[in-house]
């Protein structure tokens, strides 16, 4: 357990004096997924600031610092029978809690178990000022004030250095059952969505290479009644994609085209003439790996949000969904508010944050 907030305080406060912008780095295994190049040459490097502060088996909460290995938190949670409900990358062991946050990287149970967003309870926040900030807490009945918190998911660093998590954790489930069918994209689509609104024990539903996954967790008798009841070949473990899905290898048939991630409503209808590389979260995640697909303007018809996705062609334009003149307006204003030097990660998120 290594806690290097002092030290961090200072870097920040000699950049800012400085005027030299900071890119923050933990475990640097998202870099090239998502979000455009930071333009600041400098690095604030948060791989050794790391550990578990508190665990409470008992109380299902775990505090770490940004810094910490997801794949450590798991493991350590494993001791115990609980687990990380949203699903996180370990990229190899290099994804670190605080990366995790900030990129908003949440697996295949994410409809059913919540996103990470949803885990946090509180988080430990360096602003551009050099000030260490506290937000949220250690219960999971902590509502009181703005969820600043709940802010980092997806924010990629742009409104501050996240140094510490708080968690909620979950039990692991009992037992596990994939079933796979085989139909085409238009069919799988209608039967997620029909299997999502059933009484069942599910907890991953996608489409992949021509065929329908489902997962089933929970009490044994509930999963083989469901099993019975929806038919299906019975997929072993090595044959399924949870941990593609969950690391975003899946992604990695997209052949050199750029892949698009977009997240819209499940019942949203594909776009005409394309089909999608794969298709998540019961039908609200599709993946697309077109040269020239207008994934903004697609995820904007239905109400959704688009994100160039690695290996994405250009990253040096807009890589997240345009946001309208008030939107684009209160995240100025919230960056002005936390970095108003504008050292942390600009241009990481959006070229004018």
């Amino acid at each position: 357990m290594t806690d290097l907030i002092e030290s961090l305080c200072d870097r920040v406060r000699s950049a800012r004096a400085a005027g030299n912008p900071l890119r923050i780095r933990g475990g640097d295994s998202k870099r090239l997924w998502l979000g455009r190049p930071c333009t600041a040459e400098d690095t604030l490097d948060l791989a050794q600031h790391r550990g578990v502060v508190a665990y409470e088996p008992g109380e299902l909460v775990l505090v770490a610092r940004a810094g910490t290995p997801v794949s450590e938190v798991t493991e350590l949670l494993a001791t115990e029978g609980q687990v990380l409900a949203f699903e996180p990358p370990a990229c190899g062991g290099r994804a670190t809690l605080g990366g995790t946050l900030a990129s908003n990287c949440s697996g295949p149970a994410r409809p059913w178990s919540g996103a990470v967003r949803d885990a946090v309870l509180g988080v430990k926040l360096l602003t551009g000022r050099g000030e260490c900030l506290n937000f949220g807490g250690r219960v999971v009945k902590n509502v009181a004030g703005y969820d600043v918190s709940r802010l980092q998911a997806g924010a990629l660093g742009s409104l501050g250095v996240i140094t510490e998590v708080s968690l909620k954790v979950m039990p692991a489930v009992g037992a596990t059952q994939t079933l796979a069918l085989e139909m085409s994209v238009e069919t799988a689509l209608a039967q997620m969505i029909r299997y999502a609104r059933e009484p069942a024990p599910l907890t991953g539903a996608c489409w992949l290479q021509g065929r329908l996954f489902l997962r089933l967790a929970g009490a044994a008798a509930a999963v083989e009644a469901s099993v019975r009841r929806w038919g299906g070949e019975t997929a072993a473990p090595r044959d399924t994609p949870w941990d593609s899905l969950r690391e975003f290898s899946a992604g990695a048939q997209a052949a050199g085209n750029p892949l698009w991630r977009v997240s819209l409503a499940g019942n949203a209808p594909l776009p005409p003439g394309t089909t999608p590389l794969l298709i998540d979260w019961a039908g609200a995640l599709r993946w697309f790996a077109v040269d020239g697909f207008d994934a903004h303007g697609y995820a904007g018809d239905h109400g959704g949000h688009a994100s160039l996705w690695w290996p994405g062609a250009n990253r040096d334009g807009e890589t997240a969904q345009p946001l309208s003149p008030p939107l684009q307006a209160l995240h100025q204003r919230l960056k002005l508010t936390v970095d108003p030097d504008r050292i942390l990660n600009p241009g990481r998120l959006y070229s004018w944050l």
